[in-house]
């Protein structure tokens, strides 16, 4: 759990980024939105002027205090354990036949829409000189 180490009451406001800069106090920035970058404007916000202790991280918790909690590492010069895991035994061999692979199941095809078929054309009819059949009759 993390310790308070400074009551600030800082207000935050959105589009900042709040930090504790190299002299230990509190800063902001403005944050980089939609891929641009931000200018390099910072304002200090309160002149704590805290020393930093090693293996701590510090930051500002949800009240805006600075708090700090010690860092998960690994100590310097600390050396992993030597001690050698047991090889995993190995079963007899025994010959078995290849396992085949199952057939890939496939999706049913869709439904084709019907194509409709394209209109027949007309041929042109020639125009002959035909008779009405009253007087085809009359012959």
């Amino acid at each position: 759990m993390a310790t308070i180490v400074e009551r600030t009451h800082i207000r935050r406001e959105k589009g900042w980024l709040y930090f504790l800069d190299k002299r230990g106090d509190v800063s902001r920035a403005l944050m980089a939105q939609g891929g641009g970058r931000s200018p390099k404007r910072r304002e200090k916000v309160v002149r704590v002027g805290l020393e930093r202790e090693e293996g701590f991280l510090y930051f500002i918790d949800k009240n805006g205090d600075v708090a700090k909690v010690k860092m998960a590492r690994r100590r310097k010069g600390a050396r992993k354990s030597t001690a050698r895991r047991r090889p995993a035994r190995r079963k007899a061999a025994t010959r078995r036949k290849p396992a085949r692979k199952k057939a890939a199941r496939r999706k049913p095809a869709r439904k084709k829409a019907a194509r409709r078929k394209p209109a027949r054309k007309k041929t042109a009819r020639r125009k002959t000189a035909r008779k009405p059949a009253r007087q085809r009759a009359r012959r």
